[in-house]
């Protein structure tokens, strides 16, 4: 996956060192996208009944502890080795398998696996969503659901992108935009039909460009 952190004057970090690097502070550090993005999970997760999971870059496992109050079985999948030490140094919990994966390559999960997919803050980082939403549809059950959390195309139109700071710096991720009727049609092509969509606000501000958008499809 090519794709690149922005280090200074042609100076580049492959993007899986990056999120190692991230891991020891990406809990802590204030982080209003990872905030809000842990608030749409929540609240539109809720409404929805399941049981197997799979969680497209579970990272730390932040969004991991609400799926297990929900589901039986969780495998979260992220390609930062040091992100998964973070999540699995969390959980005692044979509910919950962690897995080293790079997601735009076949995942190794048996087909009709689960009832839900989640994928949150991931997408602006791979180009091709094809490849995603036709592996998704291998893995879920009919009428099992595909939840996705991502930066709003208005707020990366706005020049946004996911960033942390070091002691040398703000540090920039490179980052691919996709449009809403890319997710629509990418989507409708892959076999799924669009149940939801929402868009969400760090407050509720006239005129205030939204810093997430969530969809929810159904296979």
């Amino acid at each position: 996956m090519s794709v690149y952190l922005i280090v200074g004057n042609n100076m580049k970090m492959n993007i899986e060192k990056a999120y190692n690097n991230w891991a020891d502070q990406y809990d802590t550090n204030e982080n209003k996208t990872r905030d809000l993005d842990s608030k749409a999970t929540i609240q539109t997760l809720n409404k929805y009944d399941f049981s197997k999971v799979v969680e497209l870059g579970c990272g730390t496992g932040k969004n991991t502890t609400y799926l297990l109050t929900k589901a039986k079985e969780v495998i979260g999948l992220d390609f930062s080795q040091e992100m998964l030490n973070k999540a699995k140094g969390k959980f005692v919990n044979k509910r919950v398998t962690f897995l080293k994966a790079d997601l735009t390559r076949e995942w190794k999960i048996n087909n009709s696996y689960a009832n839900l997919i989640t994928c949150s803050l991931v997408l602006e980082h791979i180009k091709n969503l094809d490849f995603i939403f036709s592996e998704a549809s291998k893995k879920l059950k009919k009428n099992g659901c595909f939840f996705i959390s991502e930066l709003h195309p208005f707020k990366q139109y706005s020049g946004s992108k996911a960033q942390y700071d070091t002691d040398k710096g703000t540090r920039e991720l490179e980052t691919y935009v996709h449009h809403i009727s890319e997710y629509l049609t990418i989507a409708h092509n892959n076999g799924f039909k669009l149940i939801e969509l929402n868009e969400w606000f760090d407050e509720v501000i006239e005129n205030e460009i939204p810093r997430l958008i969530s969809f929810v499809f159904q296979k």
